[in-house]
């Protein structure tokens, strides 16, 4: 058999993506299921308009997405799919038929990774940040019907608006901005002080392993997660989505 002529060609696209996790997970699982024919690469581009080039790249069957083209790579797809259409935010590419159709599985990978620490108490949530990640976790939530308020620059309320009330009405917190994401050591400016035992603070980030904002919380008695567990779901829907 020719290797070459079967050759499937996955990747990431992204701005300054180095750190990324993608392309070790799923050269990993290339290797575990022997598809000694199957390689990703990552495609770190500073301009969205590159990603025509990217998607012009041999035997590429599907990509990933990642910040800041989350939202702006939509008009260079053909199709997209029901979630990604209402999220307004696409991670997924699949290249079928020589057509780009664009997939959202962030809103899975969240949705199924939060669902098994839900209690009884965490009946409405704070977002913290509104670009493409946000999106998704809105439509999550939305899906778990579970009530949410925006905070961002952009929003009726800011950073600087959080008040104890606030945090008192909201016990699930979700950071969905790239702000702490290695190697910076910030945190959006929050008032961890209001925080306790009854919050769930819940970072989207994974590298570092407990950020900033997941360290603060913690110290503030919340219970907290990072983005890892979510990213391995999305990540398994996204190779769904390559190989139906």
């Amino acid at each position: 058999m020719d290797t070459f002529m079967n050759e499937r060609q996955f990747g990431l696209v992204g701005k300054n993506i180095n750190y990324s996790f993608s392309q070790s997970y799923f050269s990993a699982k290339f290797k575990e299921l022997q598809l000694l024919n199957h390689s990703y690469q990552v495609f770190d581009i500073n301009d969205i308009s590159k990603v025509e080039t990217v998607c012009s790249t041999s035997n590429l069957v599907g990509l990933n997405v990642t910040i800041p083209y989350k939202e702006s790579i939509i008009p260079y797809l053909d199709e997209l799919s029901e979630e990604a259409r209402e999220i307004g935010a696409v991670n997924t590419i699949f290249i079928k038929n020589n057509r780009k159709i664009g997939f959202n599985t962030d809103y899975f990978g969240f949705k199924e990774s939060l669902k098994p620490i839900l209690k009884s108490h965490h009946q409405k949530a704070l977002l913290l940040g509104n670009g493409g990640a946000s999106k998704a976790i809105q439509f999550a939530l939305k899906n778990l019907q579970i009530p949410y308020t925006i905070i961002a620059r952009n929003s009726e309320l800011d950073f600087f608006s959080i008040t104890e009330k606030i945090l008192q009405e909201h016990q699930i917190i979700v950071q969905t901005t790239p702000v702490g994401t290695f190697p910076s050591d910030e945190t959006v400016p929050f008032p961890f002080h209001f925080l306790n035992e009854q919050h769930l603070a819940y970072d989207l980030i994974y590298n570092p392993e407990k950020t900033v904002f997941l360290r603060e919380a913690e110290r503030n008695h919340a219970s907290i997660k990072n983005g890892l567990e979510m990213l391995h779901l999305q990540a398994e829907k996204s190779w769904e989505i390559w190989n139906s």
